[in-house]
């Protein structure tokens, strides 16, 4: 699978923005899907996850009521959402796939199986 995530941008605080992610190759329906993030100087961390048929989701504390994820089988796609933009959310936002993580499970996977490049989010305050 290769992952290709766009939509990131410069908003000012309290805006939306939609990242989404193309993929490419069969198995991208059969996998766990997920965003992540990097903060200037700061780790890698865990953001929402959606399983294969988008029956589950899961999301990190402080964007769950902000964010959403989901996902198009079809058009081999994942989505994500961002209401309410805070300066703190400012990171590269990154995709990753899973064939054999949860929704839940996701956030402390490591390695993943598959990871796209990153589309950075600026969020002025």
């Amino acid at each position: 699978v290769q992952l290709q995530a766009f939509g990131g941008g410069l908003v000012q605080a309290g805006g939306s923005l939609r990242l989404s992610c193309a993929a490419s190759g069969a198995i991208f329906s059969s996998c766990t899907m997920g965003w992540f993030r990097q903060a200037p100087g700061k780790e890698r961390e865990f953001v929402a996850a959606i399983t294969s048929h988008g029956g589950f989701t899961n999301y990190k504390d402080s964007v769950k009521d902000r964010f959403s994820i989901s996902r198009d089988n079809a058009k081999n796609a994942l989505h994500l959402q961002m209401n309410s933009l805070k300066p703190e959310d400012t990171a590269v936002y990154y995709c990753a796939a899973d064939r054999f993580a949860t929704a839940h499970t996701m956030a402390n996977t490591t390695p993943l199986d598959y990871w796209g490049q990153g589309t950075l989010v600026t969020v002025s305050s």
